[in-house]
């Protein structure tokens, strides 16, 4: 009798182990590609009408998105024009505006937003290459400066936008 239920425990150990190699927790289906490049996004926020430049955004920001790629995927990182997989883009927004008013009509809370647009190319399931914008934004109430809060209102804007955009890339929902 304990010969057969110690058989019946391993039999279902196996069968669940088995079947949970077919899934990972962050949902990402690198398929046959074994290789990204993230190229460095270029900030052109300053082009659109009242949107500020921020110096040193562009830098961040693509090696937030390597970060997640990385981190979230068995790919491996590579610069030399040959990855399975491409992203590019630019960060084309970077804007404060207020978002609620006070009773004597001031902000009471301002949003900044930040818009990127990127370029994905998958050199090995072309079907898959897609451009598209990706957005996120950080509120923040009007009396602090944008100087105290910008550290954190990068990373979780860049959380957002990146996890977004692997998401659009490689997560198979």
């Amino acid at each position: 009798m304990k010969n057969n239920i110690f058989k019946i425990a391993i039999l279902i150990l196996i069968t669940t182990l088995q079947g949970c190699g077919v899934y990972n927790f962050t949902g990402g289906n690198v398929g046959a590609a074994t290789t990204f490049q993230v190229n460095y996004f270029q900030n052109y926020a300053s082009q659109n009408p009242g949107s500020t430049f921020q110096p040193g955004m562009d830098r961040d920001f693509t090696l937030a998105l390597q970060d997640r790629i990385l981190n979230q995927s068995s790919l491996d990182l590579v610069n030399n024009g040959n990855a399975d997989l491409l992203y590019e883009g630019e960060i084309t927004e970077y804007r404060v505006s207020p978002t609620t008013a006070s009773a004597n009509q001031t902000a009471a809370q301002n949003r900044l937003t930040v818009r990127v647009k990127v370029r994905f190319y998958n050199n090995v399931e072309e079907d898959k290459d897609f451009e598209q914008n990706f957005s996120f934004f950080y509120d923040y109430p009007a009396i602090s400066q944008l100087s105290s809060v910008r550290s954190q209102a990068h990373e979780i804007i860049f959380e957002r936008i990146t996890q977004d955009i692997f998401n659009a890339s490689l997560a198979d929902w």
